[in-house]
């Protein structure tokens, strides 16, 4: 991300008085650069950071009466108001009007040894008797459940071919900005942290209702996504398959200065790992499917991030026993919009695809050919919702492959 500095910061004539600079705006702006990694400036060591920029501020004749105002992840996009306790699909939401998804959307909230958090389950009519998998979506920074299924659609997809979908949502105390705590260590772990409260959430969802629990798929958005690929690591048995839009690697981050270079293309890898400072850590459990979208102009979540949860999904799958090479194929393409994009697809050799690369060029930070009812969402396309609900499906179930 770009920090919108004052521009008169930027402008300094020799010998010139530099004009009244607004303070809180400066802050403010301070604020948004760090949170873009999801880091809170309200509490722990970033308050602390926070508190000395201000003291700083101050003895310049600056005073920052304010505190800094709750940041957004992408100062370019467009910030929806979260609807509350209602389907996307409900009168009165911004997806009203459009083909209503027919199933129930209700509110849910799960605890275990690791904490608390809400979610959001929309189940389709469906048969009885007939498991259905389950797709687990994860919000992006600033976010809520309903923000992201009207975003990304996957509502009606569930619809239409027959899945549970599940939207863990993120606590404000445990993040201002409701992002994933991808950056901390002790988030990227088994049995403990946020993967343990989502994991939990997909055992309790797939008990109650009986669905398929070899077939659980997990999608997520910039932290989201970061969040997506971690459980695909800790929870392989679990999760058939990881969906990452606009992410991170896994372990690319441990604590505030790793998460910012990361997000800008950096590595740092976790703390006692023997692997070289600049590269981003290998998977060590066994190989998960992964599809990956990356936009080509994204600012806030560098391209490289997206080739490096590639090149770990390779590293991965070259790795696991008895895996036969993949065969990769690439293709251009256009979608109805006009955006172009590159699609590189790691088939095995029944042609199944287990690894897919979707590069968007020219795109932004935001879900491909999502709609523009939810905030971080690019209806210009290729239909990133479609492509994951396509690729998840085509995959062998957890533990069986």
């Amino acid at each position: 991300m770009r920090p919108n500095f004052p521009k008169a910061l930027m402008k300094n004539p020799f010998g010139a008085r530099l004009p009244a600079i607004d303070s809180r705006t400066l802050t403010d702006t301070i604020a948004r650069a760090l949170a873009s990694a999801g880091l809170d400036t309200r509490s722990g060591t970033m308050r602390s950071v926070t508190d000395t920029i201000q003291r700083a501020l101050s003895s310049s004749g600056l005073a920052a009466s304010a505190q800094p105002a709750e940041p957004v992840i992408d100062i370019g996009a467009r910030v929806v108001d979260a609807v509350v306790d209602r389907p996307a699909d409900a009168p009165g939401h911004p997806a009203a009007g459009r083909p209503a998804a027919r199933g129930s959307f209700v509110s849910r909230e799960f605890a275990n040894h690791a904490g608390r958090r809400a979610y959001k389950l929309y189940a389709p009519v469906r048969a009885p008797g007939t498991p259905m998998p389950i797709v687990v979506m994860l919000h992006g920074c600033t976010q809520s459940a309903d923000d992201f299924a009207a975003g990304t659609r996957m509502n009606r997809l569930a619809d239409a071919h027959g899945f549970l979908v599940v939207y863990p949502e993120q606590a404000a105390h445990a993040n201002v900005s409701k992002c994933w705590s991808w950056f901390k260590a002790q988030d990227q772990v088994r049995d403990a942290g946020e993967p343990a409260l989502i994991a939990g959430i997909v055992h309790d969802v797939a008990r109650q209702h009986d669905a398929d629990a070899r077939r659980v798929f997990v999608a997520g958005l910039s932290a989201g996504a970061a969040m997506a690929v971690i459980l695909g690591e800790t929870y392989p048995e679990l999760f058939a398959a990881v969906g990452a839009h606009s992410g991170l690697p896994y372990g690319s981050a441990h604590d505030i200065p790793s998460a910012m270079a990361a997000m800008k293309g950096g590595r740092s890898g976790l703390p006692g790992l023997k692997n070289p400072p600049a590269a981003p850590r290998r998977t060590l459990s066994q190989a998960v499917p992964t599809i990956v979208f990356h936009g080509d102009r994204d600012a806030t979540v560098q391209p490289s991030n997206g080739t490096a949860i590639v090149e770990q999904a390779i590293a991965a799958h070259s790795a696991a026993a008895g895996e036969a090479r993949l065969r990769v194929s690439t293709q251009q393409g256009q979608a109805p919009s006009g955006r172009g994009y590159t699609r590189t697809v790691h088939a095995d050799a029944g042609g199944r695809p287990r690894i897919e690369a979707w590069t968007l060029h020219g795109a932004g930070h935001a879900w491909s050919g999502g709609d523009a009812s939810g905030s971080y969402a690019d209806a210009n396309g290729p239909d990133a919702s479609a492509e994951m609900v396509r690729f998840f499906l085509s995959q062998p179930r957890a533990g069986s492959a």
